[in-house]
């Protein structure tokens, strides 16, 4: 998981740090991803593992599959915009995160 210190600074022009972030959880129709963006990423994770994010994601036990760090919303949300559309992506996220899933315990 990527390390952050959330900076929640409002003013006009400031830098605030945010991060996209790319969630994945296993369904009997297979892995969904969901990508969003957010300032407090431990923080938005519990949101949608609580059914308290997005509506789509309400129900599912997730885990953080992908994040990036960006220094201003407007990036955050350019970037989630363009990371929505990339399937090639997403589908790749989501076959390591199975494989990781799968992995057996090795016996000693």
């Amino acid at each position: 998981m990527v390390q952050h210190e959330p900076q929640h600074q409002n003013e006009v022009g400031r830098r605030v740090t945010c991060f996209v972030y790319v969630i994945g959880s296993m369904t009997p129709r297979g892995y969904r991803t969901y990508v969003g963006w957010t300032l407090d990423l431990d923080r938005r994770l519990s949101e949608h593992n609580a059914g308290t994010g997005a509506k789509s994601t309400r129900g599912r036990c997730w885990q953080l599959i992908y994040a990036e760090k960006l220094p201003t919303r407007i990036d955050a949300m350019s970037r989630e915009w363009h990371l929505n559309r990339n399937r090639q992506l997403r589908r790749q996220l989501s076959l390591a995160a199975t494989v990781d899933t799968d992995r057996q315990p090795v016996q000693t």
